[in-house]
């Protein structure tokens, strides 16, 4: 399986990067299921991010890889197909969602219209983010997260990089296709960035489940009110709350009858009372379940379900 996964993403990633570049990684020897980013700056060494650890490559001759402005232009070129225009609105939003789910951010000089973005020029630094589909992960935690068949109101709580949006992915497809804790149920994502679904010009290229409708590259407070009125999913699914409006929009789809699964940002349930955006939310018990993820041990490291009142239900898995 991890051999299967090492090929795809080889296949899927090699081919955008710059010929030297690509070079370069295939000289490496890498595990690419092991593999969570790709950094490249114009004028400065290329990094990755592998087994939850930043390493910057070197050459034979012992001298860190340097990205050059003509390597950027060249990854850009084979990410667009040599149409960079057509990919003007997600340049608005800051990325481009490749085949299998794999997200590429930019950054550079940006163009406004007014207040908005209008578009990306002269970039200079790119993010590869690999996307991981680890079914199968949710399956330590699902049976604290449920009661009576049904998925409990729950919110995934960890740093970047630690493994939420894969445990978010995998809750969404053990939920619509059901499975020994949860009746497959109707689910709706709301995937502002296109990381849950990883969609690729309109299907997800990740398996959120039979019964799963994705709203791709939509704002989530909006989102979410758009994917009530037009699907009234059961299941209601978004990655990282983090507005005044995200969290209007959760409150009303609690009051439509929708059980939320969210995700966002904190090390500790603790922590997450201190900021006023989830302090209404936690003291109100608006969600039943918090499960805290770190990467203390390993990526995706479950440091314990909570229930609604913050006592501890499991830890440690």
């Amino acid at each position: 399986m991890m051999y299967e996964e090492n090929q795809r993403i080889r296949q899927q990633i090699l081919p955008v990067l710059a010929k030297q570049l690509s070079k370069v990684l295939e000289k490496q020897e890498l595990d690419f299921a092991q593999l969570q980013e790709i950094r490249l700056r114009e004028e400065k060494p290329i990094t990755i991010v592998y087994h939850g650890r930043e390493k910057f490559l070197f050459g034979e001759n012992g001298n860190s890889i340097v990205v050059r402005g003509r390597d950027i232009q060249e990854t850009l070129d084979y990410i667009s197909n040599y149409s960079l225009y057509a990919y003007e609105n997600e340049l608005r939003q800051g990325f481009i969602t490749l085949e299998g789910g794999h997200r590429v951010g930019v950054a550079g000089q940006t163009i406004l219209e007014g207040k908005q973005v209008k578009n990306m020029r002269y970039i200079s630094s790119m993010n590869i983010r690999i996307a991981h589909e680890v079914k199968g992960c949710a399956d330590t935690v699902i049976p604290y997260i449920s009661r009576e068949k049904e998925l409990c109101h729950t919110l995934l709580i960890s740093p970047p990089r630690c493994g939420k949006t894969t445990l978010l992915r995998d809750i969404v497809r053990q939920s619509s296709d059901g499975c020994k804790f949860v009746k497959g149920t109707t689910v709706g994502v709301v995937d502002e960035r296109s990381e849950i679904g990883g969609c690729y010009q309109g299907v997800p290229q990740n398996d959120l489940g039979i019964r799963t409708d994705v709203l791709d590259c939509c704002p989530k407070a909006e989102g979410m009110l758009l994917m009530i009125r037009s699907m009234s999913p059961r299941i209601l699914a978004v990655d990282e709350i983090g507005t005044k409006e995200d969290v209007q929009a959760i409150e009303y789809a609690l009051h439509c009858g929708c059980t939320m699964l969210a995700t966002a940002h904190g090390t500790s349930l603790d922590e997450l009372r201190e900021k006023p955006l989830f302090d209404h939310l936690i003291e109100r018990k608006q969600f039943e379940r918090y499960v805290v993820l770190s990467n203390r041990r390993k990526t995706g490291y479950v440091e314990g379900v909570y229930d609604e009142r913050g006592r501890q239900l499991c830890k440690n898995s």
